[in-house]
């Protein structure tokens, strides 16, 4: 397998960090957002949405994070990420797609860089706007994921689909300076997870294109 990623991309972030917990071998093929490698003619014949992640298997180039993780777990199934029940399955999906649906977008670089330009927004309306969805999207999370898990996950007592989303998504909230003291329960999930080599493997500061 061939992953097209970003060091800093959360949705890339993600897609590491669940290849790793399958112990997937894959290349890494950095695409560095910064100067637009993503919008190249060559990226874009590649996968015409001009995002990343991008993972390729066998031929096939497959885009949008969540669907690739769903990819792997029905390629790859163990360890798996879902748990077995279907309403315990539907309620991991609703954490991650929390993340990756409602709170993600709204913070991604191409929305950050449209507030900049042409909207014409400064650094301190950027971080304000950003901050803002964080908390919006943290305080429903942090309410389920105290009810839904063991304080070490945040569904059950094991890693999820959930964990894999929500840990990118905590990293770049503390990029940004985002106060995350009223989140003790999503602190506590992420602090440990970090500590797992899956994990620790996936972050930003580990990958080849982050010097």
């Amino acid at each position: 397998m061939k992953l097209y990623t970003y060091f800093r991309s959360s949705a890339a972030y993600r897609v590491r960090i669940a290849l790793n917990l399958k112990g997937i071998p894959f290349e890494s093929i950095a695409v560095d957002l910064r100067p637009g490698m993503h919008h190249s003619p060559a990226y874009l014949a590649m996968n015409p949405q001009g995002l990343v992640p991008a993972l390729e298997d066998g031929g096939t180039v497959f885009s949008q994070s969540l669907a690739i993780l769903e990819y792997l777990e029905e390629t790859h199934p163990q360890p798996p990420l879902l748990p077995s029940a279907p309403v315990d399955r539907a309620r991991v999906r609703s954490l991650a797609l929390s993340i990756a649906c409602d709170l993600h977008p709204l913070n991604n670089l191409r929305v950050l860089n449209y507030l900049r330009s042409p909207l014409g927004q400064d650094e301190a309306a950027v971080n304000t706007w950003y901050r803002h969805w964080i908390a919006e999207g943290l305080r429903g999370l942090e309410v389920e994921t105290s009810r839904l898990g063991d304080g070490r996950h945040a569904f059950g007592a094991g890693i999820t689909l959930a964990d894999v989303c929500l840990v990118p998504q905590l990293f770049n909230a503390r990029r940004f300076n985002c106060d995350l003291a009223p989140y003790p329960t999503l602190r506590s999930i992420s602090e440990h997870l970090e500590l797992f080599p899956a994990f620790a493997r996936a972050a930003p500061a580990a990958q080849p294109d982050a010097c």
